[in-house]
């Protein structure tokens, strides 16, 4: 079991591929990340989704679902002990605390209240994405509701705010006013990269993921989110936010030469 308190004092990595398109795939990310984190003295958290149910469009890839990603996650625990995948319907929760140790809850949903108070009753570390569409100060509410029901294992997560109609900007001072509410904060390196299209899907651009995540962590950030992906363009969701191995062992070797340096 992850332990909570250990992300209070050490930095931490949550990586994965956007989607767990396959065993195979989950399992050799998983492994590269761990190698690479373990060398470097930064604990690492898998983190793939089992359904992709935001997709913009009815047609886009959403995954192998809930009892197909149970089998995946249990696979990938046999590398890599921990594990965080997010949750879209309160019945979720409690069937994939069986395998999950951190419940991710995405933006779009973190203002629903039956989804924060099951995945809260789980006892599970839950990392509530902060919406694009709300301010920091907003999400002292999302984390009373899981205190309510006696879950303060509480992360929270920046990943950009709606800049207009079809983009994001990072503002990172919503970083430091978040870490007031007392619990650690995650930078998304890769989500915050993302940019609406008028189309069917998101487009963005990788390269500047490792630059928000450095920054996320100067600016206080306990933890770094990224989705890593072998061939980041071929992925089924996500492709343009993804980063490649190459990508994430360069940012890894940063931030250890940030910590190092006593910068994080």
């Amino acid at each position: 079991m992850l332990d909570y308190n250990l992300l209070n004092k050490k930095l931490f990595i949550i990586a994965g591929p956007c989607s767990a398109e396959s065993k195979e795939l989950c399992l050799e990310i998983a492994k590269f990340c761990q190698s690479v984190c373990e060398e470097n003295d930064i604990t690492y958290i898998f983190k793939a989704s089992y359904d992709k149910a935001n997709r913009t469009s009815i047609d886009s890839y959403r995954g192998p679902g809930i009892e197909g990603g149970i089998e995946i996650f249990k696979e990938v625990k046999n590398v890599t002990p921990y594990v965080c995948t997010d949750v879209h319907l309160p019945w979720h929760c409690e069937k994939i605390a069986e395998v999950a140790d951190i419940i991710q809850i995405p933006a779009f949903l973190a203002r629903q209240t039956d989804l924060i108070t099951e995945a809260a009753k789980t006892n599970k570390i839950i990392n509530i994405k902060k919406p694009q569409f709300i301010s920091h100060d907003k999400m002292k509410f999302i984390v009373d509701k899981c205190m309510y029901f006696e879950n303060n294992k509480v992360l929270l997560t920046e990943r950009g705010s709606m800049f207009g109609s079809n983009d994001l900007v990072v503002d990172f001072r919503n970083i430091i006013e978040m870490n007031k509410l007392g619990h650690p904060v995650v930078i998304d390196a890769t989500h915050s990269c993302q940019k609406m299209t008028p189309g069917g899907t998101t487009s963005g651009n990788r390269e500047y993921a490792p630059y928000f995540a450095k920054a996320g962590v100067l600016f206080g950030c306990g933890g770094v989110f990224a989705e890593v992906h072998p061939e980041p363009e071929k992925g089924l969701s996500d492709s343009k936010n993804m980063i490649d191995f190459e990508m994430f062992e360069n940012l890894i070797k940063d931030l250890r030469r940030m910590k190092d340096a006593n910068l994080c």
